[in-house]
């Protein structure tokens, strides 16, 4: 990260400048006049007014992305020069990767260092990454009877509507927006209405970097009504959503209701993390619990909430995520030293607060946390949360709770531990800790899960893809795998 101290942060914040208006066609466009205040959960202070997006700025959006795939350049350049394109975006994020962390960090709450090291390092490397893969795409010409010469090509699908939520606002944004300008589609973005700066730079800088007019557009508002609209709309080929499992379903009603776009979801996660007796290192399995439950205050779709622990070290493996727990510095998410920042926004804090109350209305036993803190600050902040004794008939095990809750339940052999992983409607993410080769192999087999991490959590690069099973979605992003979405199969068959 850059050396900046915490008084430096808080300067860049006070000359931040950040534009709220859509960014359409290659320009920004303040829309209809309707406005609302983009509230920093840091302070609870507003960052700016956003243009928001009502039934005729997604039309407008739509329009532009439909001329610039029907009649423009970019799904006609050759790969290679798609790809260049996309690695100037990533050198300008690069460029600019101080503005983008501190719009993300004062937008969402992320500390700063997570915003700096990861947030931006995911985006900028996927938008280099589909950059290089962008002319190594290969077609298909299968054997067949001599007289006869079939192909199969891979054409981009048309306009993506690519909608993404508030907790990872340019890596999820970049998930989707990268490979689908690199099949050569074009892109009308959705961030959420929690976090819209970030992806409107992501927006500018794109056509800084010599993306087409139209290539990618950016409006903001809220899900009920430019989600809706986008998901509604007949020039719209295909949706790509990451966020609830209740949103999502709304995505294939509209699909149904409109013109049947192929929808992709990536969707909520109630991930198991299994620790078993024979866990190569007990004390690291333990305190990786803690950081993945912790780590951006929560506030993810794969955070391991479910910790499943063997009856036999259960009370030393949950000692040490209650110690975590209380010596985690809480703090400004601009000080680089602050390890957990605040939550998203006050309504969700509130939600967080509620399931942290069922829970013990359930007789779940609170061991860490369970209150707001930081309350002088204006902001929306939350104590890291661990409960034992947990039910896995329990709402606290079974429910998306999306904030630093860890719900602990125990087991006492193998086959009990996978029961109670794939007891879920959700299919996201699973870990599991175990020395021995046979036992990893196999249940990683067994746990009905998009990803499966062994001895660690979280890990990964963008070589391999990224989705859920079950309700936790369908498709997937990361890896050449992700061009799948966005691209069709045509097959040409021509005699001799």
């Amino acid at each position: 990260m850059l050396d900046i101290t915490h008084d430096d942060w808080l300067r860049r914040a006070t000359a931040l400048d950040v534009s709220g208006a859509h960014h359409i066609d290659g320009a920004d466009e303040p829309g209809g006049g309707q406005s609302y205040p983009a509230v920093s959960p840091r302070d609870g202070q507003v960052l700016a007014h956003v243009a928001d997006a009502q039934p005729a700025e997604v039309d407008a959006a739509v329009a532009a992305a439909r001329r610039a795939f029907d009649s423009g350049p970019w799904p006609r350049l050759a790969p290679a020069d798609r790809g260049r394109v996309l690695l100037r975006i990533a050198d300008l994020l690069e460029e600019q990767r101080h503005r983008l962390a501190l719009t993300v960090s004062l937008e969402m709450g992320k500390p700063i260092t997570d915003a700096y090291d990861i947030e931006l390092r995911a985006a900028i490397n996927t938008f280099r990454w589909y950059g290089q893969l962008a002319d190594k795409l290969t077609d298909e010409s299968p054997h067949t009877a001599p007289d006869a010469l079939a192909l199969v090509t891979r054409e981009p699908a048309g306009v993506v509507g690519a909608v993404v939520p508030w907790n990872f606002p340019l890596t999820l944004a970049s998930w989707k927006v990268a490979p689908a300008l690199a099949a050569g589609c074009t892109v009308v973005l959705k961030p959420s209405e929690n976090s819209p700066l970030s992806a409107l730079l992501l927006g500018r800088l794109a056509a800084e970097a010599g993306l087409p007019p139209g290539v990618l557009n950016v409006v903001t508002g809220d899900g009920p009504t430019a989600g809706r609209a986008i998901g509604l709309h007949p020039d719209v080929d295909v949706l790509a959503f990451t966020g609830s499992t209740a949103v999502g379903r709304h995505f294939l009603r509209y699909a149904a209701d409109s013109n049947l776009k192929r929808v992709w979801l990536e969707l909520g996660g109630k991930s198991p993390n299994i620790i078993l007796p024979d866990a190569p290192d007990l004390e690291k399995a333990a305190e990786t619990a803690a950081w993945g439950i912790f780590f951006n205050q929560g506030e993810m779709c794969t955070a391991p909430s479910r910790l499943l622990v063997h009856s036999s070290i259960a009370e030393r493996v949950t000692d040490t995520i209650v110690a975590r727990a209380r010596e985690l510095r809480i703090g400004d998410p601009l000080d680089p030293a602050t390890e957990m920042g605040a939550l998203v926004g006050e309504r969700h804090l509130q939600r967080v607060l509620e399931r942290i109350g069922t829970g013990l209305s359930e007789g779940a036993r609170l061991r860490a946390g369970g209150s707001r803190t930081l309350t002088d600050t204006g902001g929306s902040y939350l104590q890291p949360t661990v409960f034992d004794h947990v039910d896995p008939g329990m709402r606290l095990a079974r429910e998306e709770i999306f904030g630093p809750v860890l719900s602990v339940l125990t087991f006492d052999d193998l086959d009990e531990a996978v029961a109670l992983a794939n007891d879920t409607e959700y299919g996201l993410a699973a870990g599991l800790w175990t020395s021995d080769l046979s036992t990893a192999h196999q249940v990683s087999r067994a746990l009905k899960a998009g990803t499966v991490w062994v001895n660690c959590y979280e890990e990964g690069d963008l070589t391999v893809p990224f989705g859920g099973v079950k309700q936790s979605g369908n498709g997937r992003d990361k890896s050449a795998h992700a061009i799948e979405k966005y691209t069709e199969l045509k097959t040409t068959w021509i005699q001799l």
